[in-house]
This record gives C-alpha cells, sequence and structure tokens, in this order.
C-alpha cells in the first residue's frame, strides 16, 4: 500500500490529523512554524485513529524550550496497563534553538502570541504548524464573518445559476 494515499492526503507524505479553527478566529497570523512533538507510544497510537481534542491547546515559551499545553489525546481502550495514560499531559515541542530565540523575541518585544494551528503527520512522524498571532478585535471579527457568509451566498448563486 502506497503511504502517500489516504484521507487528506497532499501527495507529499503529510496527513492531517487536526486543525485548529478556533485560532483562525480569534488571531490574525502573521508567521507559520513547523515543529516536532515529543509523545509517547500510546499518544502515538491514539493519533492514528485521530481521538486529539485540538482546539483549546497553546504554546508557552519557558527556559528556551517551548511546550504545548492543553492539547487532550484520549488513549485507546486497549491501551496497555503498565502505563498510565495522562490524556492533558503537557508535550515537549521540538524546535530549533534560534527558531525559539526569535519567537520569544516577537513574543516578548512585539507582543505576539504563539497558538498551535494544525496537527498532522510528516513522513511518519507527527509535526504541529504553530503561528505567531495578534489578536483580534470584535470588528475584525464581525467582518471575517460577513466575508464567509458573502462567499457562501455567491457559491450558491453560481450553483442555481
Amino acid at each position: 500500500m502506497n503511504k502517500k494515499t489516504g484521507k487528506g492526503s497532499k501527495g507529499d507524505g503529510t496527513k492531517s490529523i487536526a486543525r485548529n479553527k478556533r485560532a483562525r478566529y480569534e488571531y490574525h497570523i502573521e508567521e507559520r512554524i513547523e515543529a516536532g512533538l515529543s509523545l509517547e507510544g500510546w499518544e502515538v497510537k491514539s493519533l492514528r485513529e485521530s481521538r486529539v481534542q485540538f482546539a483549546d491547546s497553546y504554546v508557552l515559551l519557558k527556559d528556551n524550550e517551548a511546550f504545548l499545553f492543553g492539547c487532550r489525546i484520549d488513549p485507546l481502550p486497549t491501551a496497555s496497563k503498565h502505563v498510565i495514560p495522562d490524556p492533558l499531559r503537557t508535550r515537549r515541542l521540538l524546535l530549533h534553538r534560534r527558531e525559539i530565540d526569535r519567537i520569544t523575541g516577537l513574543v516578548d518585544r512585539k507582543g505576539f502570541t504563539v497558538v498551535p494551528t494544525a496537527m498532522y503527520w510528516s513522513h511518519g512522524k507527527v509535526k504541529v504548524e504553530i503561528g505567531t498571532a495578534r489578536g483580534k478585535k470584535a470588528h475584525d471579527k464581525r467582518a471575517d464573518q460577513k466575508d464567509r457568509d458573502w462567499t457562501r451566498q455567491k457559491a450558491r448563486i453560481m450553483k442555481k445559476g
């Protein structure tokens, strides 16, 4: 069986696990960075079954390391009994030192926030796409909603002819 086929496959060895749609609604995402994720065995098996809740998660930068908080990975019912799974465990993001320093500078000096936007497989490894973002104001959210409604209406009009 070809590894590149499957649901959500882009043809380059990547397959989507979860997307954080709420992050796009709440923030203006300026820059996206791919980070690895340090996982345990039971977590990898659960991610293969897409048993993850990703919307309420956030990234914390501390002591020149990046951590993913609030990402819930539910264990499979067939998980090993000698390992006690913690679904809300803090997971370490794997980034180069230069990337962490640059992100820390953006957060400290320019007031950016770091939010996870997507989780996906890349050549057999789990990757998290994190974005440096600024919060949206209420009027920005209303404008985005208006634009989405208008594109939906245009599609309906074009479909009916």
